[in-house]
């Protein structure tokens, strides 16, 4: 079920440098028939199963969780990425973003389902031999056995390759693991653990860890700030003595496991994020057509109205951004001849676009933080309590910016990936950005007039390229090698980078809709109208930083002459397409789109 026959597909980052056209851009729009049926069938779980026991996963009620565990195993919800040899259903990416944007509902029990199908299943899909496969994964999918995914530790969350858990190799082939692993999600009632350690002290290693080999023990469960039915705990190895047909991977590349690995999982949070924002705003709409003051509903106050219309352009660009994504894994998945049961095209398509994946995890997981706020402030006091749901959406989505690599490890990746890419000649980076350096040191050009619908967007995305490119281009010939010391100017460059693949989304999406005469087409363009006018604003401020932070004197006074040539974006009126927007959120009781 792939979801584009394009085969003229963008690599990675090439977004940057190329055009794209809107017809052959996945959007939520484009899904099938079974797309909505497996939606249909997510959203009916959570409502009718996972949210009326939400009170007793709370209370660390874990047999509840390995039930509704196995019922998603029934459902298939646990076995989509995986073929049906193994257990699985062996669906596309849309459909995997689909299952975590509705399982987003709950976060405490996606939080579980993600460690299962994602963090434990995947690995072994992707990474394990024939026999690892067969005999883990049907069990992992149906829920009879519950993973977990064991990285991180005390002293190495974002350092992960500084672990200090130690495989020592035994004269009959087998590995004794000794070490402590923290916050692992289903860590206290787990059965089967991937664990990176490493071999001699020296080798980043993956393993597949049964709690039945003894000596893995659980902590005692973490207090968190949210996702209080979810399990997170240690885990303690001691003298684990692992066979050695559990290795998983090769002994020192232990890495590519783990990386690829978060790869997805990113990927995967921003949608579960851009799901539980649309949750959200359900919420704040019908609150505010429901509370009155002043003798009226406060969706009728323009403060109210700019909050909703602004939740809504926010999450319609990371949902914009992050089905473009799952067309373009699932066009290069299905351009690529390859076995079904076979996880190598799927490996290959998830290094390729890392970078679009760890922008969907900041993007996703920023914009919730500032709708669950809003969210609250809409609420008032009463979302200050816990008799409304807000507090606890607030609470539950706050990890969000630390798990699968927080949000300044992935600003940091994303140029940095695209740094690399360049050096190899993968996108051709340095050559267009010496063409750009020539045009912006030549006359000034007349802009070409174009009067089609999100014509000036369009070109204002265009710019917005401009920018990043003089930007990055500048940062990489100033600092060269030691780029990656300058974590100040990446982090700019990086947040122009999201703006700028956020915005190119929007509109295409909007064109694509208008195009199609999509139902509420017309708001889907006023979205990426008031989307595309604040990220000018915000990447204008961010590149005004990175150049100061770079050069001075005469040079920082070409610079800035330079931006300023790019940044001719005029404002618009905003306001009435919040308002818009807002009214008929209000009016539909939530997210429009």
């Amino acid at each position: 079920m792939p979801a584009s026959t394009d085969t003229s597909i963008q690599r990675g980052g090439a977004w940057l440098l190329e055009s794209a056209d809107a017809e052959h851009v996945f959007t939520p729009e484009r899904v099938t028939d079974e797309h909505r049926l497996i939606a249909r069938t997510a959203e009916e779980f959570v409502k009718n199963e996972v949210l009326p026991a939400l009170d007793r996963l709370e209370q660390k009620d874990w047999s509840l969780a390995r039930h509704l565990l196995r019922r998603c195993g029934e459902l298939g919800l646990l076995g989509v990425d995986i073929p049906e040899a193994y257990g699985g259903v062996g669906l596309d990416k849309v459909s995997s973003l689909i299952v975590s944007d509705r399982l987003s509902r709950s976060a405490s029990f996606g939080a579980a389902q993600g460690g299962q199908a994602n963090l434990t299943a995947l690995p072994l899909y992707l990474f394990g031999t024939e026999k690892q496969k067969q005999k883990y994964l049907p069990k992992l999918l149906s829920a009879e056995m519950v993973g977990a995914y064991a990285l991180s530790e005390s002293g190495s969350g974002s350092d992960a390759l500084g672990a200090k858990t130690r495989a020592a190799r035994q004269a009959d082939g087998s590995f004794v693991l000794n070490g402590e692993k923290m916050w692992i999600t289903n860590g206290g009632f787990a059965d089967v653990f991937v664990v990176f350690a490493k071999v001699d002290g020296e080798h980043f290693t993956a393993f597949i860890v049964e709690r039945a080999f003894g000596g893995v023990t659980s902590g005692k469960e973490e207090h968190k700030m949210g996702l209080h039915g979810s399990s997170t705990t240690a885990v303690i190895l001691q003298d684990v003595k692992v066979p050695a047909e559990n290795l998983l991977g090769e002994v020192g590349k232990g890495h590519k496991v783990a990386f690829n690995v978060l790869n997805f999982g990113r990927f995967k949070l921003g949608a579960a994020c851009s799901g539980g924002a649309q949750g959200a705003i359900g919420e704040a709409a019908t609150y505010a057509a429901e509370r009155r003051q002043f003798g009226q509903p406060i969706a009728s106050f323009g403060a109210i109205r700019h909050k909703i219309g602004e939740m809504i352009a926010r999450t319609y660009a990371v949902e914009s951004l992050i089905y473009r994504t799952a067309g373009l894994i699932d066009a290069r998945i299905e351009a690529t001849p390859h076995d079904a049961n076979d996880g190598a095209a799927a490996l290959a398509a998830l290094e390729e676009y890392a970078i679009e994946a760890s922008i969907a995890k900041v993007a996703g997981s920023e914009t919730l933080n500032f709708v669950l706020d809003e969210n609250i402030q809409i609420h008032g006091g009463n979302g200050y309590v816990r008799d409304y749901p807000a507090e606890r959406h607030f609470r539950d989505a706050r990890v969000n910016r630390i798990f699968e690599g927080t949000n300044e490890i992935n600003r940091l990746l994303i140029p940095g990936m695209l740094a690399r890419r360049a050096m190899k000649g993968d996108v051709a980076i340095i050559p267009a950005a010496k063409a750009l350096q020539d045009e912006l040191l030549g006359p000034t050009l007349a802009a070409a007039t174009d009067e089609s619908l999100l014509g000036d967007e369009h070109r204002a995305v265009a710019a917005f390229k401009k920018t990043a490119l003089m930007v990055f281009g500048l940062a990489m010939q100033t600092y060269g090698a030691a780029l990656a010391d300058q974590q100040e100017v990446l982090m700019h460059v990086a947040d122009i980078l999201i703006d700028v693949f956020s915005a190119e989304s929007a509109v295409l999406r909007a064109q694509a809709a208008s195009h199609a005469s999509v139902p509420r087409a017309s708001l889907q363009v006023d979205a990426a109208r008031v989307f595309v006018n604040d990220a000018a604003m915000r990447i204008e401020a961010s590149a005004r930083q990175a150049l100061a932070a770079m050069v001075e004197g005469d040079a920082l006074r070409t610079a800035l002459a330079a931006l300023r040539r790019l940044s001719k974006v005029t404002p618009i009126n905003t306001v009435a397409l919040r308002r818009r927007i807002a009214d008929e959120a209000v009016a539909r009781g939530g997210y429009i789109f």
